[in-house]
């Protein structure tokens, strides 16, 4: 529940007493943002009055008389105006014209009630306006934490992408100076380093686009029949170079064809990166072994590996931006920290989820699960 402060200025004790108690106990919900609201009032006699309390604590909602000893209503607005501060303000008056209407508005009314009004025409004006004041600060509240994410986002993305060019930055400059002696050898490796260094950085490039595209709704989706066994058989010729090299077994248990409507090239995404992982944080001589199932709704893929494996902390924060688990087993693995987030968000729009279960120095098991048939807001907007 939020409270609201109103502050009425009227000169006429009965009206002062008699809006006090139409809004005492005056609560009701801002649907826009599910917000409940109650209002605290506090009365002033004059437009002095006024001025002094509004200069010391200023409220949300004014209910402001026109006609006031010494100075006016319109006086008040004035000041109000000079110090740009953020309240609406409802004019009460029994004179009102257009001169005075117009002028009331230049000066930052937002509403009018002419007297005599209702309960319920004073209910009806203050919660108009209570909702406007709500629904800004909501709206500012998120522009805050717009701000903030994005300033954190590019702080991360400063700091990941600035280890990968120091190192090498550092290379080239050996190669420069020919510090490294006259072994070939010693710098077809630091060629190899930077190659490595720069394909992290691709990658890292790659993830971010597809991670605004989804996250933005602006990436086209071509649904299609797409055969998830068939893409997974792709996944697993894409990861078998680095799995043979490191003698890592790689084994499919689907026996037939699941197929569902996605996008293929969402589809691979999810693949590659459940498949790239398992083989990456795996141990030497290790396995993976990668499900297809399927209900008559969904689509589920499981793929396990016999790697390094995380504790429940690191479980609960593996599918955030940037996460990656660091840590002595995985100091010389690169990574984005951006591929289960984006596993995780594409498992969403499907109508699914992205889930793990892992032991640490056993392995991992990821699963994901989506909707065979399922159409999001952002797929039949770009349909």
């Amino acid at each position: 529940m939020e409270t609201l402060q109103v502050l009425v200025c009227d000169d006429e004790p009965g009206m002062r007493m008699s809006i006090a108690r139409a809004l005492r106990d005056f609560t009701f919900t801002v649907a826009d943002v599910n917000a409940g609201v109650r209002l605290e009032t506090d009365l002033a006699e004059t437009g002095e009055e006024a001025v002094a309390k509004i200069d010391a604590a200023p409220p949300h909602i004014l209910l402001l008389d026109h006609k006031l000893p010494g100075i006016s209503g319109l006086d008040v607005l004035e000041h109000i105006a000079s110090k740009k501060m953020d309240m609406l303000t409802i004019m009460i008056t029994a004179y009102a014209s257009i001169e005075t209407a117009v002028r009331a508005t230049r000066q930052g009314a937002y509403d009018f009630l002419a007297k005599p009004f209702t309960p319920a025409e004073l209910k009806n004006a203050v919660r108009k306006a209570a909702e406007h004041v709500i629904v800004a600060q909501h709206a500012r509240t998120l522009a805050r934490e717009k701000r903030q994410v994005r300033f954190e986002f590019i702080s991360v993305l400063a700091h990941e992408l600035k280890a990968p060019l120091g190192a090498i930055e550092g290379y080239l400059q050996v190669l420069h100076d020919g510090s490294a002696g006259d072994d070939p050898t010693v710098y077809r490796q630091i060629i190899d380093r930077c190659i490595t260094r720069t394909a992290y950085m691709r990658k890292m490039i790659l993830d971010l686009l597809d991670l605004t595209r989804i996250e933005s709704g602006q990436k086209k989706r071509e649904l299609v029949e797409v055969d998830v066994v068939a893409a997974a058989r792709t996944a697993i010729e894409t990861a078998m170079p680095d799995a043979r090299s490191r003698d890592i077994r790689i084994c499919l248990l689907a026996d037939q064809p699941v197929t569902m409507q996605a996008d293929a090239g969402e589809i691979e995404i999810i693949l590659n990166n459940l498949v790239s992982n398992a083989v990456k944080y795996n141990r030497d001589g290790g396995s993976v072994e990668v499900k297809i199932g399927e209900t008559d709704d969904t689509v589920m893929v499981s793929v396990s590996d016999t790697g390094i494996g995380m504790s429940e902390e690191e479980c609960a924060k593996i599918f955030n931006d940037f996460v990656r688990i660091k840590n002595r087993k995985t100091r010389d693995i690169l990574g984005s920290g951006l591929g289960l987030s984006i596993v995780k968000k594409l498992a969403v729009a499907y109508g699914g989820d992205a889930t793990v279960i892992s032991r640490p120095d056993v392995g991992s098991t990821f699963t994901v699960t989506l909707k065979k048939a399922f159409v999001s807001a952002e797929t039949t907007r770009d349909r």
